[in-house]
């Protein structure tokens, strides 16, 4: 029996073999992804078969964390939940509920090389700082992404970087730690465990379930969910207690005006093509056949603009945003819109920073500082602040607009849940009334349930 590094090769007797494996007719030989290695392995031991492991070249490092914190007991017990189920799976904790220290703790409890996987250049910064903290003393912090390319026994890297690299690295690791899991099953991302011998696995996510369904992928690529705990559960404790308030808007009349034009104009297309609306996915293959439609495609295209545009932009909405920066003066607030446009429109109208995909790294990292020291008070934000960012403390969340996705409403009610004495966060919804605005906001509430 013997292992070629990135792929398991085996000659002989196939009778142990685990089902992932095929045979080679080219090679005469046994073959199966990197990620059978666990398997293959176990399979292995159990059945007294002699054999010789020349893949794997993970190292043995001693870790303990400089940084001296006692684990919260959810942290205990999600770690605890991850030992029982063989050092692999996800944990799924709120925002702010101290993901990354129960990555750090699973580090030193295997003791092994590992790589951190995540998915944008800031966390890759935010996670060496945190493992430059923890273990700087004892061991080199790698970084495989963002201009650098240093391997070492613990090493943090991109997906897009993991997927380029991970067949050359496959048999570095013992562990890989998968920050925000959930964009693990995309396509392109799958590919990676595929090519890590890597035995042990951590996902870590607030929100796993994807849109398109490719959560169902996760137990197949990193493990099954075997920890779970929701805002709720630690809402009080652990996290500020919060409420969530909806504030209806209604349309003038001439915005009702033009939303029911839009509307029908928008419906008959679909009825007319028998499109069903319940999905991403019916939303893009709405895009498709109108764009290809030679007769009102055009048209349908312009209207759910419009409706969109009109919902969202409510007038009302800005007068509602003016009462509460009013009433909540004191207190640090993030605005949540939905297009770099408002952010634009509202930035100007009442001077508030904001920030979106298209402002500049120095630029959002000074308007995030003046934050955090108080010297703003209100930020206005598009999505770009959802995830992967590290936003300051701020009490206050007013959503705009958004879209369905969960995942979406609890990064953004996270980003208010730090706890601090005498804090009790509020996250405002201005939803427009009688429009698609209400489906959307049912939708993204269920991620509390």
């Amino acid at each position: 029996m013997y292992y070629e590094a990135g792929t398991l090769v085996a000659t002989g007797a196939s009778s142990w073999l685990p089902e992932p494996f095929v045979w080679d007719g080219r090679t005469r030989q046994w073959r199966a992804p990197a990620n059978a290695y666990r398997e293959t392995v176990l399979s292995l031991r159990s059945q007294d078969v002699p054999h010789e492991d020349r893949a794997s070249a993970f190292e043995k490092i001693p870790l303990e964390s400089r940084v001296a914190m006692e684990p919260r007991p959810y942290q205990k017990e999600a770690l605890g939940a991850w030992r029982r189920d063989g050092l692999r799976g996800v944990i799924v904790l709120p925002t702010g509920a101290g993901k990354t220290a129960v990555a750090v703790s699973a580090m030193e409890r295997v003791g092994r090389s590992t790589l951190v996987v995540v998915p944008t250049l800031a966390l890759l910064k935010q996670w060496y700082s945190v493992l430059q903290d923890a273990f700087g003393g004892s061991v080199t912090i790698g970084l495989l992404g963002g201009g650098y390319h240093e391997i070492t026994p613990i090493t943090v890297t991109t997906y897009d970087s993991a997927y380029i690299h991970a067949e050359r690295y496959g048999d570095r690791f013992a562990l890989v730690v998968y920050d925000e899991v959930h964009h693990l099953p995309a396509p392109k991302n799958a590919i990676i465990p595929k090519m890590l011998l890597a035995p042990y696995a951590l996902g870590l996510t607030a929100t796993p379930e994807r849109p398109d369904g490719g959560h169902g992928l996760l137990p197949d690529l990193v493990g099954p969910i075997v920890y779970r705990r929701s805002p709720e559960d630690l809402a009080g404790t652990y996290l500020a207690p919060f409420e969530l308030v909806r504030i209806p808007i209604e349309l003038t009349a001439q915005e009702r005006f033009d939303y029911a034009q839009a509307e029908a104009v928008y419906r008959d297309f679909l009825e007319k093509h028998r499109l069903p609306m319940r999905s991403p996915e019916d939303w893009q293959r709405f895009i498709m056949v109108a764009a290809t439609s030679h007769s009102g495609g055009r048209e349908a295209l312009l209207a759910a603009r419009q409706r969109r545009e009109i919902r969202e932009g409510a007038m009302r909405k800005g007068a509602t945003l003016e009462t509460l920066l009013r009433r909540h003066w004191d207190d640090r607030m993030i605005v949540f819109a939905k297009s770099v446009a408002e952010v634009y429109d509202l930035s100007r109208r009442f001077l508030i920073p904001g920030v979106t995909y298209e402002t500049p790294a120095r630029e959002r990292k000074e308007i995030l500082d003046r934050f955090r020291e108080g010297r703003y008070r209100a930020i206005i934000a598009s999505d770009v602040l959802n995830e992967g960012v590290d936003v300051p403390d701020a009490g206050v969340a007013v959503i705009l607009a958004g879209s369905a996705s969960r995942r979406e409403y609890v990064q953004r009610l996270g980003r208010i849940l730090r706890p601090r004495e005498g804090k009790r966060a509020i996250l405002y919804e201005l939803v427009t009334t009688q429009t698609g605005e209400e489906f959307t906001a049912r939708r993204r509430k269920e991620a509390l349930h």
